[in-house]
């Protein structure tokens, strides 16, 4: 039996999106507010879930502690209160949507937990418009 565990945690960054390769009107046209060369900024929410078994001595699928500082290490000391396109190596080629902030994400946590647990991140951009990744 399966069980899913979460850890919800949340984060404040900027960011611009925009494709170097279109002109300023294309870029303007399709991102918007969020192609704007000052940059804008978000109050992230991010849900970290596992899917694995229960331990039975423990009680425990996985150690929530343990996933607490994972995050606050690998996202949050990197990813809170900066800038993603100028403040992050992850970001100085790609674009910093919501999509690509949540497979990178994704990914910095993936090589810390053992295969045997399924990966899910879900990040929220504002209340309504969240992306979810799943590896």
């Amino acid at each position: 039996m399966k069980v899913t565990v979460c850890r919800k945690e949340h984060f404040n960054a900027a960011h611009r999106l925009y494709n170097p390769a279109w002109s300023k009107s294309k870029n303007n046209d399709f991102f918007g507010k969020c192609s704007n060369p000052n940059f804008h900024g978000h109050n992230y929410e991010l849900i970290v879930k596992l899917t694995g078994s229960i331990n039975p001595e423990t009680g425990y699928v996985y150690d929530m502690k343990v996933l607490s500082e994972l995050i606050k290490k690998e996202i949050l000391r990197k990813f809170d209160h900066r800038n993603l396109n100028l403040d992050t190596e992850e970001f100085k080629d790609l674009n910093p949507t919501a999509e690509n902030i949540a497979m990178v994400i994704w990914d910095r946590l993936r090589g810390h937990i053992a295969p045997e647990y399924a990966l899910s991140v879900t990040l929220f951009e504002t209340e309504r418009n969240f992306v979810e990744y799943n590896g």
